[in-house]
């Protein structure tokens, strides 16, 4: 056994960013993964404009404007947003101005509509002193031509969609999403379509690994259920190689008589890197490295118990995503939280415990619990609402309640 830091080292080290890049729609771009550096085509704002509803005046002839003497300015125009003022401002003169307007000519200052009062049609009294420049929105005052907005690596939310449809990017070149084959292996398993017969079970570790593919922003390629057959096994392994960057497997990574997981993957020109883990669940941890042309394929071979699985992935393969996807250096690691336990938490000293619960803030402090009933390795049930993952290093058998942990949000 290796130790968990080691196989994260060895795994990062296999793994090479996906360089491949493609271009598409701004519609379809949410949650991917920027391929290039974005710079601002224009200065935000365009214009200088108006940050309130309200009248645009010259700031000299209101500056000693009170509301016991107030300054009563001639309207000469008014401007909606979304149109050109037609008059520069001279002395003595007001425009009425929206929200989002551009500022005409000759005024520098706003004054809210709830500090004037209108008078006759054309007249409008100021009846407060306003601070000189205030509620305008200076051209460039955002971004000028030529700032960095966005950097490569970015992953695209709402706000940077939002950012690059001000910079009227309608296409966008981004990385291509990781694809990632999973197969599941032994005689025991079948789908959730079929009726069980004894000694047979459902096949929950495609659709979770599936979904964890997903939520990485991967591609889940489904290779389905492979029997504890090694010319089957060999075959869909070797398919499932040739077809993506990661390939996901669970069961046949441990000492049975039927897992041949190991043995195939050399068999295929697999270069073995680890073998198992010194870490509880997920002791059984096979990868393996292939070389195809320009491309490596990282090959996991996950333990079949459901939890054991997930945890791997957690762990160990979500960072290595991170690092196949294109993000920053920084999101290759895991973040790590420290939290106060609800509950005393117990290992065996001998491996890195991960026991699953729920992280919360309470009052400013990260507080974590555990997940009831059995934390068998097999027990997918009581994963359910889990948010976290507390971990006890190796050489500890118990934290206290009331004491600080390490906890992996995921």
């Amino acid at each position: 056994m290796i130790s968990v830091s080691q196989a994260e080292k060895i795994i990062l080290g296999l793994v090479r960013s996906i360089s491949e890049t493609e271009l598409i729609d701004l519609t379809l771009a949410t949650g991917r993964i920027l391929a290039t550096s974005i710079v601002s085509r224009v200065d935000f704002p365009h214009w200088d404009n108006s940050a309130m509803d309200g009248y645009a005046v010259k700031f000299a002839d209101v500056r000693s404007s009170t509301p016991k003497h107030p300054i009563t300015l001639e309207v000469v125009e008014e401007i909606p947003a979304g149109s050109q003022p037609q008059r520069e401002i001279q002395s003595g003169e007001a425009a009425r101005i929206f929200t989002g307007a551009i500022v005409p000519v000759g005024a520098d200052t706003i004054v809210m509509q709830e500090h004037t009062q209108r008078v006759q049609k054309n007249f409008v009294k100021i009846q407060i002193t306003p601070t000189a420049r205030s509620f305008i929105r200076q051209r460039g005052e955002y971004a000028k031509i030529g700032d960095p907005l966005l950097a490569a690596g970015t992953i695209l939310n709402p706000a940077e969609i939002a950012i690059l449809a001000a910079t009227g990017s309608s296409e966008i070149k981004v990385y291509r999403r990781p694809r990632v084959a999973i197969l599941s292996t032994g005689d025991e398993l079948v789908t959730p379509h079929q009726t069980l017969k004894p000694g047979q079970i459902v096949d929950s570790n495609q659709y979770a690994l599936a979904a964890f593919v997903q939520q990485a922003g991967g591609i889940p390629i489904w290779m389905g259920i492979v029997p504890d057959d090694r010319a089957k096994l060999t075959t869909a392994m070797s398919e499932a190689i040739e077809s993506a960057d990661f390939v996901l497997s669970t069961g046949g990574v441990s000492v049975g008589d039927y897992d041949y997981v190991e043995e195939i993957l050399g068999s295929l020109g697999g270069d073995i890197q680890i073998r198992s883990v010194a870490i509880k669940p997920g002791k059984p941890l096979t990868v393996a490295k292939f070389k195809r042309d320009a491309r490596t394929i990282v090959y996991f071979g996950l333990s079949g118990n459901p939890v054991s699985a997930l945890v791997s992935c957690w762990r160990f393969v979500q960072p290595a995503m991170a690092k196949l996807a294109g993000l920053p250096k920084s999101t290759w690691h895991p973040t790590w939280i420290e939290a106060i336990t609800a509950q005393d938490l117990s290992a065996d000293g001998n491996r890195e415990t991960y026991l699953w619960g729920k992280l919360e803030l309470i009052d400013g402090q990260h507080h974590f619990s555990l997940a009831g009933g059995s934390h068998s390795s097999g027990n997918l049930i009581n994963l359910a609402g889990t948010n976290a993952l507390a971990v006890i290093p190796v050489g500890t058998n118990t934290c206290p309640t009331g004491s600080t942990v390490q906890v992996l949000g995921i």
